[in-house]
Order: structure tokens, then C-alpha cells, then sequence
């Protein structure tokens, strides 16, 4: 745990009282006809704006929500935002309109502390994703020091997490700390055996995290649609099911090297398969690596979910990245409920890389169970794979 967490400078550390202090917060939440549908990550960053709020400072907010792509979007404007923190915090939080500018200067300055400002989505700017230095000046330009407690960002090198720490003395907030603190768990010393469990959709977007996984774990357990790539790419017949022939070859060699390396490569050996994904569809449990044309298979079947379960029991250290099969429709939820349970049920130290696994866990009653659900899929996976990431480097001393 030292390793990750060593010089990381903390917010409890910082001389915030009667302070201007700029927050990155992570508010990118999901809208539905403009109304919050989960509010985890508003929630995520309480402790922090609290500690802040409890020491006399003002906290001035920033964060993106959605891609606008550098154009103001009235749908992705911050008021269902805020209004939904003034409900958490129980105390007034006054929107702004923008985020850089005169009059934005001049509200923060009218302001007291103790009062909570949030600054319109900094993504309505083509300079914040560009991380230009002049916008991140005049962000920098609003505050006294900058706390980062943006977890899910902190592999983004944009101006509001990275280039602003130019001008700023700068901090990580308690959400950060802790998910640093948990990730430790896997990337210090982890207990042993460790292993990864690695699903979802599409195969391209974790053959690099599998690629750097393998010295570092005992085992992999492969699910979800990236089974099927896999499977494919070793010559078996899958039917309809989803596969990305264009990796076949990075697979292959990814195969060699998970030998070399003596790790074993889990996949399914059943599948729940279909011939449409619906929930009156017909299904039958059908040979993973024997699917006739015409059927797909959508999750695994139970002699996988034995099988992967008896991995799970004598893990020491769990990583769980991305559901077993269709989880949203309800033919296909087994698979990833059953390893879900039995993670949760696990003796290991267990963490899941949120996104669709998370929203899985949740659904399903499990998240109780698990160790550490991170708020930030890309920037918990980067950090797993052993990557280096700016915006959290940028928060250590020396």
C-alpha cells in the first residue's frame, strides 16, 4: 500500500481554512429526461466537500458531464446537478453559468465561506480536453489551491485535472485517497493467488489490460462477448455470437505470452445460447466452443460458473473487470450473478473495476460483498495494468 499511496499529498494536509478552494469532482452522471437515475458519484465526493465545509472554506466546483465536445449543450448544463448536491449537502449550492470569465470571478468573490459554488461544465470549453494553458490559467486564476477528487478522470491530462496544477498548490481529495488506498491492495503486494476476471462487450478494449496483467497475476477468468473473440481466434466454431476478427493475431500472441508466463487462460466451456437476445427468447446451454449457426451465445452456462467458481474459492486477490453475459436482460443475468455471489462470498480482497460490473453488482445485491467497487473504470483499470497516470503524479511531492 505504500508504493501507490507514498508522498501522495491529501486534502487534510492542505491550509484550506477561509480558503478559496477549487475541486475537481467527478459529477459525469447519467440523465434521463433530465433527471439524475444514480447519484453514486455526487455521493463519492461528500467526505471531502464536508472536511472542506467543516474548516471554514469555500469550495468552488468543477466538473465535465457528457461529451459536448467543446459546444454549450443546454442538455448537459449542471442544474439537476445541483440540485441534487444542495439535497445530499443539506445546504444551499449556488450554479454558475460558465466556468472561466469576469462574472465568475466576481461571484466566487462575493461568496463566504462555507457557501458551496458550482461552475458550469468545464467541457463546454474545447480548451479544457486540450489541457491549453491559458484556459487552465484562468481556471487557476478563480482559486487559492486545487484538490483533485476526480478518481474517474485521473487518466484524462485535461486542463481541470492536470494542466491547472501549474498554477496551484494542489491536493488529492479522500475519494481519490481511498480508491489509491484499495487499489494498493492489488498493485503493492498483492495476496496470492491473484486473479483477474475479465468480461464485458468488446475484445479490443481489454486485450491491453489482459497484455499487462500477466506478470503481475496467477490466473484469468475470460466471459462475456470477449470469450467469444478468443474462442474464435483459436479456431472453434461460435456461431453468432460477437466476435472482432481483427485481433486474432494480437490474441494469439497474447496466448504465447500467458504460457510463457505460466499463467492459465480460463474460458467458458458452456454458454447460454439464443438465437436473438430477448426475454422470451429460447435459450439452451450449448458448448462454448461448438455453436451452430444462427444461435449466439449471451452468458455462460453452469458447468463455466463451477468451474470459475472454484478459481474464485481459492483466490486470495480478486480483480473483476466486466459482466459474464447480457446481464440487462434477464435469460442471460445468471452467469454473472452466480460469479458475482461468488466473489462476494470470497475470502480475497476483491475489487471491481465499476462501470457495467459495478452497475451489476448493485443490481443484483452483491456490492456489500465486495471489497472496493472503484468509481472510475479507465483510470482503476490504468492503474491495475501499471500505468502512470498525470493528473494523479502531478498530487505527489518530490
Amino acid at each position: 500500500m505504500v508504493k501507490l499511496l507514498k508522498e501522495l499529498r491529501g486534502v487534510q494536509d492542505a491550509p484550506v481554512t477561509g480558503k478559496t478552494v477549487l475541486v475537481r469532482v467527478d459529477y459525469n452522471v447519467p440523465l434521463k429526461r433530465g433527471d439524475i437515475t444514480d447519484d453514486a458519484r455526487i455521493r463519492a465526493s461528500l467526505p471531502t466537500l464536508i472536511h472542506l465545509l467543516d474548516r471554514k472554506a469555500k469550495p468552488v466546483l468543477l466538473t465535465h458531464l457528457g461529451r459536448p465536445e467543446g459546444k454549450t449543450v443546454p442538455e448537459l448544463r449542471l442544474e439537476p446537478v445541483a440540485e441534487r448536491l444542495q439535497v445530499l449537502l443539506d445546504r444551499p449550492v449556488r450554479k454558475l453559468d460558465d466556468c472561466i470569465g469576469e462574472g465568475v470571478s466576481e461571484a466566487i468573490a462575493d461568496g463566504s465561506p462555507g457557501e458551496v459554488i458550482l461552475l458550469e461544465n468545464v467541457r463546454f470549453h474545447r480548451e479544457e480536453t486540450a489541457n491549453e494553458a491559458p484556459f487552465a490559467r484562468a481556471l487557476a486564476s478563480l482559486g487559492d489551491l486545487y484538490v483533485n477528487d476526480a478518481f474517474a478522470t485521473l487518466h484524462r491530462a485535461h486542463a481541470s485535472t492536470l494542466g491547472i496544477c501549474d498554477h496551484l498548490p494542489s491536493y488529492a481529495g479522500m475519494l481519490i485517497q481511498r480508491e489509491v488506498a484499495a487499489l494498493s491492495h492489488l498493485t503493492d503486494e498483492p495476496a496470492r493467488p491473484y486473479l483477474a476476471i475479465i468480461g464485458g462487450k468488446k475484445a479490443r478494449s481489454k486485450l491491453g489490460a489482459l497484455r499487462d496483467f500477466l506478470p503481475r497475476v496467477n490466473a484469468v477468468l475470460i466471459g462475456g462477448g470477449v470469450a467469444f473473440t478468443f474462442l474464435a481466434a483459436m479456431g472453434h466454431s461460435v456461431g453468432e455470437s460477437m466476435v472482432d476478427r481483427s485481433v486474432f493475431d494480437e490474441i494469439t500472441k497474447l496466448l504465447q505470452a500467458a504460457d510463457e508466463h505460466g499463467v492459465p487462460i480460463h474460458l467458458p466451456r458452456d454458454v447460454v445460447s439464443a438465437q436473438e437476445m430477448s426475454a422470451d427468447t429460447q435459450t439452451e446451454i450449448r458448448p462454448a466452443a461448438d455453436l451452430p449457426d444462427g444461435w449466439m451465445g449471451l452468458d455462460i452456462g453452469p458447468e463455466t460458473v463451477r468451474l470459475f467458481s472454484e478459481q474464485i474459492e481459492n483466490a486470495k486477490t480478486i480483480a473483476w473487470i466486466g459482466p459474464m453475459g447480457a446481464f440487462e436482460t434477464e435469460p442471460f443475468s445468471h452467469g454473472t450473478n452466480a460469479i458475482a455471489s461468488a466473489v462476494a462470498g470470497s475470502n480475497a480482497f476483491t475489487v471491481v473495476g465499476g462501470g457495467e460490473t459495478g452497475e451489476a453488482l448493485t443490481k443484483m445485491d452483491h456490492a456489500d460483498g465486495i471489497s472496493y467497487i472503484s468509481t472510475g473504470g479507465g483510470a482503476c483499470l490504468a492503474i491495475l495494468r501499471g500505468k502512470s497516470l498525470p493528473a494523479l503524479e502531478v498530487l505527489r511531492d518530490g
